[in-house]
């Protein structure tokens, strides 16, 4: 088996932990100390093949410390279990909180991995009663099993779709509820939230969240800010992402320096007027 070496394109994220979390951040470290804000989140916040994602343009901006702890396929689920992370967001002045979509959390159809949320663990008897004929060790990951269920019975999936979306409100308004100073509820997709969603398509992201489940939650946050990508953004592709020759896919589903550069130009006045 032949692997690829990482050339010169590929980023150095120092990889660091907080204190006794188990959770890997994008680093260096930052002190939790002091006046700083934090931002949560998926790969989008993370900034994964981004030299300088969105936390540090507005940090730049704002003058004030933002400790990146966003996660690779992150649900709220894994914060909301981490110790470091529920201390960091009490402590912190403003706690930016990114939509994540609504299949990565356990809910009554199924369990994820308690650290990396898009991972599949096991079908529920609810889940199994729902589909009978799935065999359900032929997935292994969230956005696979959701886009299958969909696929087999549009019936079925719309009641395994509303369960995952009570689930996101439901964890969404804890996780805004743990900090300490204001929360801002942060939109970043390449399109603005509607109605009904659109389903299981892999372009919709945040997959399945909905305008109404924006707006169920929006009481527990100071401010919803809400980023659609511009299409002069999204034509740039992959330009200026840093990634090897085999990561050019996983590349072109991410947000590009472009469309971080538009997240921080939305966010730092709104968090200035706040802070």
């Amino acid at each position: 088996m032949a692997f690829e070496a990482p050339g010169a394109e590929a980023l150095d994220y120092s990889p660091c932990r907080y204190g006794s979390s188990r959770l890997l951040f994008r680093g260096p470290a930052r002190p939790l100390a002091g006046a700083f804000c934090l931002a949560l989140g998926g790969a989008e916040t993370y900034g994964k093949f981004v030299e300088r994602p969105w936390p540090v343009l507005v940090e730049d901006a704002l003058g004030l410390t933002v400790v990146n702890m966003g996660c690779m396929n992150a649900g709220a689920d894994v914060f909301l279990k981490d110790g470091e992370v529920r201390r960091a967001a009490a402590a912190a002045r403003l706690t930016l909180v990114q939509v994540t979509g609504a299949h990565n959390l356990a809910n009554r159809f199924y369990a994820v991995h308690p650290r990396r949320n898009d991972r599949f663990v096991a079908a529920t008897p609810a889940l199994r009663a729902l589909y009978p004929e799935v065999d359900f060790t032929e997935f292994a990951f969230t956005r696979h099993l959701v886009a299958a269920l969909a696929a087999r019975s549009a019936g079925r999936f719309a009641e395994v779709a509303a369960a995952l979306r009570a689930t996101w409100v439901e964890r969404m308004r804890a996780l805004l509820g743990l900090a300490g100073g204001a929360a801002v509820l942060v939109w970043i997709a390449a399109r603005a939230p509607e109605a009904e969603g659109l389903g299981t398509d892999p372009a919709s992201d945040p997959l399945l969240v909905t305008r109404a489940m924006l707006e169920a939650v929006r009481p527990a946050a100071a401010r919803l800010v809400e980023v659609v990508a511009s299409p002069a953004a999204l034509a740039l592709g992959t330009l200026g992402m840093r990634h090897s020759a085999l990561e050019g896919a996983a590349a072109a589903g991410l947000p590009n320096p472009a469309v971080h550069a538009e997240v921080a130009d939305a966010l730092a006045p709104a968090l200035a007027a706040l802070l």
